[in-house]
């Protein structure tokens, strides 16, 4: 994720301290270890990771910012290895005019749009120019939260998302179209399993290690 690149220093993150536990999920935690805690500039993270697909979510509406991270992509020749954008729909028609050469993801609004349109059959006749479906799976908002303080209303509203967006039949069209479809942010077995039964790319997670683990032994 890239924020306001105009900043000069980077100062530690109140959650990086070394040794300390950072949260991740209930009942979960990460350690951070080592001296180096800061985080990173983009120009470093392209420079050590050049053959490494990077997905770059534009955080600040910024016309600066998002020339600066287009010119970045252009320098280190990395428009085939980069997706970018964001949930608003602004931000990403401005990443479309700056650099068409880079692939975009779907912002919130088209997200809706492609829900829509796949439910009244006209999908198959529309046109699309963004290439990742990037998507939360609704369900996990129930272990991120505790289930009795939550609402009826609340817990039917994530049912109803999780039973739209989670469609096998939706991820094989996007596929067949070339679009790549991810699933956020999923941190347990099962949850990976859901993800590539129903047909997605890939999974985007906390536990990078667990995910590979996993992989090795899902059968293809």
């Amino acid at each position: 994720m890239v924020g306001d690149l105009k900043r000069k220093k980077h100062k530690r993150d109140p959650l990086q301290t070394q040794g300390k536990g950072n949260a991740i999920g209930p009942g979960t935690s990460s350690k951070c270890e080592g001296k180096d805690n800061r985080i990173p500039l983009l120009k470093e993270v392209f420079e050590a990771f050049p053959e490494t697909p990077i997905n770059i979510d534009i955080k600040v509406n910024n016309n600066v910012l998002i020339k600066k991270v287009s010119e970045l992509v252009k320098q280190y020749k990395r428009e085939h290895l980069t997706v970018w954008g964001n949930a608003s729909s602004e931000i990403v028609e401005k990443c479309y005019k700056e650099n068409s050469n880079i692939p975009i993801l779907f912002s919130l609004q088209r997200v809706l749009l492609i829900l829509g349109l796949f439910f009244t059959g006209l999908l198959p006749f529309v046109p699309i120019r963004e290439q990742f479906f990037e998507i939360p799976m609704p369900s996990i908002i129930l272990k991120l939260k505790e289930p009795h303080t939550m609402s009826k209303g609340h817990k039917f509203l994530i049912w109803l998302s999780d039973t739209l967006l989670m469609r096998k039949a939706l991820f094989d069209h996007l596929t067949a179209r070339g679009i790549q479809v991810y699933v956020w942010v999923l941190n347990e077995e099962h949850e990976y399993r859901r993800a590539f039964d129903l047909g997605a790319t890939g999974v985007m997670t906390d536990y990078p290690t667990k995910l590979k683990e996993f992989l090795n032994n899902f059968p293809a």
